[in-house]
């Protein structure tokens, strides 16, 4: 489960440096209103599906003013410019929620019970298998978008030569805003996820996953959808087997050790430079 959150804000990502060259560093912070609006939601007595609709909806809103005010306004600057912009988006965001909700961490309600499978000694959360299924599924469906449709042909376009794109017809204004909206939904649908599987969320919860996410997009092939879902779960067993035989105090130094290795071994991800319809 952790894997595939890790696996869905790297593909979030993906889609960002894929498509546009453009390193989003809002994703995080898209992440935590996905977490932290479903926790507030439901506080006031929503049900879970609609509360996490609703911050679904929020994330692709939030996702649609950064592209307004990053990538639209600053895309003929040097490259550096709309990559900082919405790094001051991911601290605006997070002072919002400290401001709205507090720093403290919230807690969120128990909402499944006890549903657990159990094989032998293990144990497997059914919301958590649940989760994950939804997951691949989703990547899956961005996938054959990418590959199949007239809406994946202009993107392959546009990040091949954005230039040759506007020559060849393609609505540039009208499909990089779509880019956007499609990332803030998968990073606010793994904060969702999160927030409902491990009921903690607070306003900073974004920072150390996104960093995460970002290991999984490199780990699995800068581009790569597909290496993006693999790196993710690569780094969420990492970090989880690093939890149960080391410790917690080792879960950094093997997960970023493992990207250290990975990066010097095979500095293109395991996937990068693969092409099976699988890239942004």
């Amino acid at each position: 489960m952790l894997g595939s959150i890790y696996a869905m804000i790297g593909v979030a990502l993906t889609l960002s440096i894929g498509v546009l060259k453009f390193l989003n560093f809002s994703i995080p912070g898209l992440f935590m209103i996905g977490g932290m609006s479903t926790w507030v939601f439901i506080r006031h007595g929503m049900p879970w599906p609609l509360a996490g609709l609703c911050a679904l909806a929020l994330g692709a809103v939030a996702s649609l003013v950064v592209e307004r005010f990053t990538w639209r306004w600053m895309r003929n600057a040097q490259e550096f410019v709309p990559l900082v912009s919405s790094m001051a988006f991911l601290i605006l965001f997070e002072n919002l929620a400290v401001a709205y909700w507090g720093s403290d961490l919230q807690s969120v309600p128990q909402l499944f019970g006890s549903a657990d499978w159990r094989v032998g000694g293990l144990v497997i959360s059914i919301p958590q298998l649940l989760g994950l299924a939804s997951s691949v599924v989703l990547i899956w469906a961005l996938s054959l978008l990418l590959s199949r449709t007239r809406l994946g042909r202009g993107l392959r376009t546009i990040a091949e030569d954005s230039n040759t794109a506007l020559l060849l017809g393609v609505d540039i204004n009208r499909i990089v805003p779509l880019v956007f909206v499609i990332s803030g939904l998968f990073a606010a649908l793994a904060g969702v996820l999160f927030a409902l599987n491990y009921r903690q969320v607070h306003p900073f919860m974004g920072e150390a996953l996104g960093l995460k996410g970002i290991s999984a997009m490199v780990v699995g092939g800068m581009g790569n959808i597909w290496g993006a879902i693999a790196g993710g779960l690569i780094i969420g067993m990492t970090e989880a087997l690093s939890i149960r035989y080391l410790g917690a105090d080792f879960v950094d130094i093997s997960v970023y050790g493992l990207l250290l290795l990975i990066l010097i071994v095979r500095p293109t991800g395991l996937f990068g430079g693969l092409n099976a319809g699988a890239r942004a």
